[in-house]
């Protein structure tokens, strides 16, 4: 711990020097600082109120004395006319149908986990139940009387060799544990005990929870109550063998008197997220293909609830869709389109999409990815998320054609500072002529008659998908006078199927390589990037293709490879996601395409890196293991590159996910950047040897 927290003094030092550096008066102060993490805010999880004349949301805030995102319940009035606070220390609140309370999740006094509700008339909170696990996709049913919820319960499990009897008062050391299930591991979780997802009920004025299904099998939410309040839709994969099994599972109806289970869907491949429509007599659901690819295509379809009359409603989108509600006639959904999440909706009889609000995001404070989240009430009001550039999430509403701000949750900071101003870029491949979109940051004071250094920042996944939207590590790096360049290169999300399936069999690989390095020379012929200062960076699967550049070209200054796969043949059999990625990722398993798993490999570029590279990485990550930043370092130091293993404590995958650590991930990456800039004095970086 105590070489984390001097790489972070290191860093904080290093950043306020360069601050002062450009100017002792006032603007100095207006510039983005690691502190100004800790004062962000943003929206999230919005839900109408069945008057439909409330939204109630969750504010979350960042704790600089619990180093924790917390998160508060507020309710605001969609015309605009009140903002209130409902309950600090929740999140995630769900109304009741006559809309008098709300019932969420959290822990009681003694810690345990537990169901609460609140009376919105009164404040008046009760514990309806404390549980073993915590509680999930919280349901109330269609009478108000009941609450449905997913909570894990252990399995049956024994010992494989019973030990012998032990003195009493004898100190022998833990017993072993035995693992025979295929999932045994989780980010987050380490190795983890075998528990199988359920469904439960419990009376909404308290009581002993009920549990509905059995058997070693998840169920997934959301829940789904029929409109007599007497079955539940829940979605489950009951095959046997379903552990090796991808993207697979069933909508299923659990009837409350005696949790009797009826299949409603057997579609080969996934259907999920069941919503029941208005009149309780379709459902509609998230459908998808089991094909071992690594990106395909996700829908909306819609059947009658006796199962009959099946039908996709938007197979010619070609996005794929979540975060499905019934609104009056039509049913909603999200999809990303370029970098923008949107909201669709279409009939449920079929028909074109229609697109009602884009620009959700700003839920994700560390890198630019798309995010936010939505709801929507039977009149068609709208409530959702949205963030821009320079802001995280606010909560907007429309109702009718009126479209209102009804939050602004970051101005007491961010109206005092001077942010990187976002631009877009577009630009061909130079491996086939194939387009990429993309994005720069550019420093507060920018003149575009000087020369920046750049920074390359890749995304993870590498199915996923960044946009214009605010970043704090982007902030970061541009308040140090770095212009900040990141792409959706091949293989990103929200381009459609084909643009996805560009990286089958080739992550990471010359090709997009390619795209990073095209959309550096772009930039580079914009006039104004130094191209003796060329930096790069990138978290996960940015990480493996940080570490992968550098093996194929010597252009950047120094690298800095976040979580990232160094080896495939280890990192695929040590690692939780090794079922799926074996499957969706390569042609065949390691033993059999060893080749194919050594030449995605950044470590089989080795021997060509000379750029100084840091590899960071959390100590407890089960999805990129630390073991592979270690094989990186090691491999390095054999050659005499200069390199430097940043190893951050109890951190699982996701090392920006606490405060202090996104701060920390930043500052160490800036002054490894720094000690390589040719472009600075000794005077402009605080001393002699950075």
């Amino acid at each position: 711990m105590k070489a984390w927290i001097g790489a972070l003094a290191i860093a904080a030092g290093a950043w306020g020097q360069a601050a002062l550096a450009q100017d002792e008066g006032a603007e100095s102060d207006r510039l983005f600082t690691s502190l100004d993490v800790f004062d962000l805010e943003y929206a999230d999880d919005p839900r109408i109120s069945p008057d439909g004349r409330h939204v109630l949301y969750t504010r979350r805030s960042n704790n600089i004395m619990t180093d924790r995102t917390e998160g508060a319940l507020w309710i605001a009035a969609l015309d605009g006319s009140s903002n209130r606070l409902v309950l600090d220390g929740a999140s995630g609140g769900e109304w009741s149908p006559d809309g008098r309370r709300i019932a969420y999740s959290g822990r009681d006094d003694d810690g345990r986990s537990a169901i609460f509700i609140r009376w919105m008339d009164s404040g008046q909170v009760q514990q309806v139940a404390a549980l073993d696990s915590s509680a999930g996709n919280l349901a109330w049913s269609p009478d108000g009387r009941q609450i449905a919820f997913t909570s894990r319960v252990d399995g049956d499990t024994k010992p494989l060799a019973k030990a012998p009897p032990k003195p009493e008062g004898a100190k022998w050391s833990p017993p072993v544990k035995v693992i025979d299930h295929a999932r045994y591991r989780s980010d987050g979780s380490g190795f983890i005990d075998v528990t199988f997802s359920h469904v439960f009920v419990v009376p909404a004025d308290g009581g002993t929870p009920r549990q509905l299904t059995t058997g070693e099998f998840n169920h997934s939410g959301p829940l789904a109550w029929t409109r007599d309040g007497g079955a539940i839709l829940v979605s489950a994969n009951r095959n046997e063998g379903w552990e090796l099994q991808t993207v697979e599972g069933d909508i299923w109806r659990v009837r409350l008197d005696g949790g009797v289970m009826r299949q409603v869907t057997s579609g080969g491949g996934l259907e999920a997220s069941p919503q029941l429509s208005p009149d309780g007599r379709s459902v509609a659901f998230i459908c998808m293909p089991n094909v071992k690819r690594p990106v395909w295509q996700v829908d909306v379809c819609v059947r009658d609830f006796d199962g009959s009359g099946g039908r996709n409603l938007t197979e010619g989108l070609d996005r794929e869709v979540s975060d499905i509600r019934w609104g009056g006639r039509h049913i909603y959904f999200t999809y990303d389109d370029r970098g923008i999440r949107k909201i669709g909706r279409v009939s449920p009889s079929g028909g074109s999409v229609e697109t009602v609000a884009e620009g959700l995001g700003g839920t994700t404070l560390g890198r630019p990815y798309t995010s936010g989240t939505y709801d929507v009430h039977a009149n068609g009001a709208l409530a959702w998320t949205q963030g821009s550039h320079d802001r995280p999430a606010d909560l907007y509403a429309r109702t009718g054609r009126s479209t209102r701000k009804l939050t602004a949750l970051n101005e007491d900071l961010l109206a005092h500072r001077d942010l990187g101003q976002v631009q877009e870029i577009v630009y061909v491949s130079s491996h086939d002529g194939t387009e990429i979109q993309g994005w720069y940051v550019t420093p507060p004071g920018f003149d575009p008659s000087k020369k920046y250094p750049l920074i390359l920042e890749i995304h993870g996944g590498p199915h996923a998908a960044y946009g214009p939207h605010f970043s704090a590590e982007i902030q970061r790096y541009v308040a140090e006078g770095y212009v900040v360049f990141y792409a959706n290169h091949r293989g990103s999300a929200s381009y459609g199927e084909e643009f996805g399936l560009l990286l089958e069999h080739k992550y990471s690989s010359p090709d997009d390589a390619a795209d990073h390095m095209s959309g550096v020379d772009a930039m580079i012929a914009k006039g104004f990037i130094d191209e003796d200062n060329l930096f790069v960076t990138g978290g996960s699967a940015g990480g493996i293709a940080t570490a992968y550049l550098v093996g194929l070209t010597d252009r950047f200054n120094a690298a800095a490879a976040a979580k990232p796969v160094i080896n495939w043949l280890s990192k695929t059999l040590t690692a939780d996601s090794y079922i799926f990625q074996t499957y969706h990722q390569f042609p065949g398993l390691p033993w059999e395409v060893p080749m194919h798993y050594w030449e995605r490999s950044p470590l089989s570029l080795v021997g060509n890196v000379n750029t100084p590279t840091m590899l960071l990485t959390g100590e407890e990550d089960q999805r990129t293991p630390i073991t592979e930043s270690e094989q990186f370092y090691q491999a390095l130091k054999l050659r005499g590159i200069d390199t430097v293993l940043v190893r951050v404590p109890e951190s699982p995958h996701g090392i920006a996910s606490r405060p202090s650590r996104l701060v920390a991930k930043a500052d160490n990456i800036l002054v490894w950047f720094e000690r390589y800039r040719t472009d600075q004095t000794a005077d402009d970086n605080g001393s002699d040897d950075q």
